[in-house]
């Protein structure tokens, strides 16, 4: 069976983020900057719900790109950055011994957010996808590029060489699955009142005005059998 019909899910997939940094988000200008924030704490949250391994790979810190994004290390305050002085990830032996490890568990589904798309992004694509088995799921709206058309064409020609081009909630939900399975439930739905704009927002009016909880409602209560519906 082709592996790319198969749906993500918790036990599948492995995250890794690249160069999340504010030096490289200076240069980014397809997407709003604190939207791609935003939309990388997002995803990095939906992975700790799920308890989905995370690598966090950076790049010249100290000399250009800057201390990675302080959201994202506080919902993993247990990684170890990897760091690294090429710009394709895959060059560097710790990036590719920790994907390695989480691959051994199944996980040759790799979720993939970075920065810049059409340089670090593209490059570990591509080599990733040429010397292993391991399938690249690239994040666009928790990547960004030093323009629209250099995003836009680097996921054309990653997604022409077999790449998936998917969104932070989209992964969300494919992860999720189901409303039943409870053990999640809560966290996806504080995930979502946070971070999902209209979704969010839609979410919180069910809760108030459908089920009639209380306004100030803490972030991830359940209200009713299935708020969400």
């Amino acid at each position: 069976m082709n592996n790319l019909l198969q749906v993500l899910t918790p036990q599948n997939s492995q995250v890794i983020f690249i160069d999340q940094q504010p030096q490289m988000a200076f240069g980014v200008q397809s997407i709003d900057r604190q939207l791609l924030k935003n939309n990388v704490v997002a995803l990095a949250k939906g992975a700790k719900a799920f308890n989905i391994p995370a690598t966090i790979t950076t790049v010249e810190t100290l000399s250009f790109s800057g201390n990675t994004f302080p959201e994202l290390l506080r919902v993993f305050p247990e990684n170890k950055l990897l760091e690294r002085s090429s710009m394709n990830s895959w060059d560097d032996q710790n990036v590719r011994d920790a994907l390695a490890k989480n691959a051994k568990d199944g996980r040759e589904k790799i979720v993939c957010a970075g920065l810049w798309t059409e340089v670090c992004n593209l490059t570990f694509a591509l080599s990733c996808m040429h010397d292993t088995d391991y399938e690249i799921y690239m994040v666009a709206d928790a990547s960004g590029g030093t323009s629209v058309d250099a995003h836009k064409y680097a996921m054309d020609r990653m997604v022409q060489a077999g790449v998936v081009p998917v969104t932070w909630q989209q992964v969300l939900l494919e992860w999720q699955r189901d409303w039943a399975r409870k053990e999640t439930y809560d966290a996806v739905m504080s995930i979502v009142k946070e971070h999902s704009g209209a979704y969010g927002i839609g979410v919180d009016y069910a809760y108030t005005m459908v089920h009639k909880a209380p306004e100030r409602v803490t972030h991830g209560e359940r209200i009713g059998p299935n708020p969400a519906q």
